[in-house]
C-alpha cells in the first residue's frame, strides 16, 4: 500500500514533517522493490533520519 504526506504509517507520526515526507518517499520505493511493509518502514525511517542529518538545507531557511 503506497503512502502519502497525509496517509502514512502510525510509527512515522512523531517524525518531523520533513523527515516523515522523506521516509514516506523511501518506504514507497522499497515497497516497489518488493520489501515487506514492516521492513520498508524501519529502513525508510532510519535512512530519512540519516538523510536529514546530512542535508540540513531545509531546516533553517529564513531563520538567520
Amino acid at each position: 500500500m503506497p503512502w502519502s504526506k497525509n496517509d502514512y504509517p502510525t510509527s512515522m507520526k512523531n517524525l518531523d514533517e520533513r523527515v516523515r515526507n522523506k521516509a514516506v518517499e523511501i518506504a514507497n520505493a522499497l515497497l516497489d522493490e518488493g520489501y515487506e511493509e514492516g521492513r520498508a518502514i524501519a529502513i525508510a525511517t532510519s535512512k530519512a533520519e540519516e538523510w536529514d542529518e546530512n542535508h540540513p538545507d531545509g531546516k533553517e531557511k529564513g531563520k538567520h
